[in-house]
């Protein structure tokens, strides 16, 4: 068996192949404490990696892998070029998800039980929000703001990253959870487990716009590169919808399996990978028909996928 650093070398070999090979998708387990590699091309599973205690959001860019440990309250660094863990941060208790910046010059880390976002670029910040338990920090696509999702909330607190402070509170349903921006960032849409309803934003006048009924529990968020189609998974119902952004309705239902959490999309938009939870899965999706294509076995309680 391979040691995780020769794994996380081989895996480094891969992304440097030329721009016709198929991303990467990972996955993070939180039970088994692991990272699951799965390549696009056909869908296997090229291994895995240990990583932290309780390995939760994640993010990934040019060289390096982003992950939350919200078992020791830090942000870990995976140096996939050397093919080894690099850095750890304290980040503070329970640290969730964790977003990248466009340009790649700061990440942002929601931390639950601070009720704060860390944005780490020169210098660190630590910036307090009025929603409790944030769960995600999404970066817009200019990199001007951070929209917070908090679970004991009823709205999405918006932070100006350049100020470093948080600007506004726009109401929602209630544990507004998984967040996703056009790719021309006027809009954003957001789950709201509770509510089980998808909230439209527009970002410009910081309002909703639309109300979209979802399936039972929805929590993550995945947009369709092309800005035609936002995608959400229900936990409970196991299920993920694909919503049409020219009607903002529903245009079809996915079975996929138990507890469906955070997704997705590759860079053509031809494929969705939704982490299951409670199956200890990764769903394929053919984002363009909207058909199930299968699932790929992983660690126990992923939490969610990126992809590169």
């Amino acid at each position: 068996m391979k040691s995780p650093q020769r794994l996380l070398a081989a895996l480094w070999a891969a992304l440097v192949l030329p721009v016709s090979a198929a991303p990467l998708a990972y996955v993070p387990n939180e039970k088994s404490a692991t990272v699951s590699v799965i390549d696009t091309a056909d869908d296997h599973v090229q291994g895995s990696f240990p990583v932290g205690q309780r390995p939760r959001g994640i993010a990934v860019g040019r060289q390096h892998l982003y992950l939350t440990d919200g078992k020791t309250g830090s942000l870990l660094i995976v140096d996939l070029q050397r093919g080894h863990g690099g850095r750890q941060i304290a980040v503070g208790d329970s640290p969730e998800g964790v977003s990248l910046s466009p340009d790649g010059r700061r990440l942002a880390v929601a931390v639950e039980d601070d009720n704060s976002v860390v944005l780490l670029s020169a210098p660190k910040a630590r910036i307090k929000v009025e929603g409790r338990n944030p769960e995600h920090a999404v970066f817009s696509p200019d990199g001007r703001w951070l929209y917070v999702s908090a679970e004991e909330a009823e709205q999405v607190d918006v932070i100006d990253v350049a100020a470093r402070r948080q600007v506004a509170s726009i109401p929602v349903g209630k544990r507004p959870r998984g967040i996703g921006f056009l790719p021309d960032g006027r809009l954003a849409y957001v789950a709201s487990e509770l509510a089980d309803k998808v909230y439209a934003i527009d970002v410009a006048r910081r309002e909703v716009i639309a109300e979209i009924a979802t399936g039972a529990y929805p929590n993550g968020i995945a947009v369709h590169p092309d800005g035609s189609r936002v995608f959400v998974s229900n936990g409970r119902d196991g299920s993920v919808m694909a919503i049409d952004v020219a009607s903002q309705n529903v245009i079809a239902r996915i079975e996929v399996g138990k507890r469906p959490w955070n997704m997705a999309i590759t860079p053509d938009g031809q494929r969705l990978y939704v982490a299951n939870g409670r199956s200890g899965t990764v769903s394929v999706i053919d984002a363009a028909n909207l058909k199930a294509l299968g699932e790929i076995p992983v660690g126990e309680l992923p939490w969610g996928v990126t992809i590169r």
